[in-house]
């Protein structure tokens, strides 16, 4: 029987498949006559742990990525709480000596004093409260890397 070689086909442009033999002969029981090999079980093991590496590899890169991206939402919620401090901060301190020195007039200078640092720190109160319920809404957890983890240790079991 005929073996194909990729060379007779320039040789012979004429020829058709049947010429070299039957078309079985390019079957897959003939792939170890054309240089194709079956790996063994250890090599199959060997490319299973390297692929497993690259996986682990890429699975923490991919958690890097995600947490990340989770940390620049924090820094963000963080900067609108530090912002709305300064804010308070700055309020109270041009409000504060306005405010009380026109109460002075009606009450005592310690009484509007008071006044005037009750209703700012209300104020901090509520911009800070804003910035908290940002940071609870803020999830750490890396879901995406957790979740393909979970698949690839399904494919795992299937593989083995």
């Amino acid at each position: 029987m005929a073996v194909w070689e990729p060379s007779d086909w320039r040789s012979s442009s004429h020829r058709t498949h049947r010429s070299h033999g039957t078309y079985e002969s390019y079957g897959m029981g003939n792939m170890t006559q054309m240089g194709a090999r079956r790996e063994s079980l250890g090599e199959l093991i060997g490319a299973l742990a390297s692929e497993s590496a690259s996986l682990a590899r890429d699975e923490v890169a991919l958690a890097r990525r995600e947490l990340q991206q989770k940390l620049k939402t924090v820094q963000s919620a963080a900067s609108v709480v530090a912002i709305g401090t300064m804010a308070a901060l700055i309020a109270a301190l041009a409000l504060c000596a306005a405010v009380i020195i026109a109460l002075a007039e009606y009450v005592g200078p310690w009484q509007s004093a008071l006044i005037v640092g009750l209703i700012l720190g209300m104020a901090a109160g509520v911009v800070i409260s804003i910035g908290v319920s940002r940071f609870k809404r803020i999830n750490l957890r890396p879901e995406q890397t957790i979740e393909t983890l979970e698949e690839n240790k399904e494919w795992l079991k299937e593989m083995t």
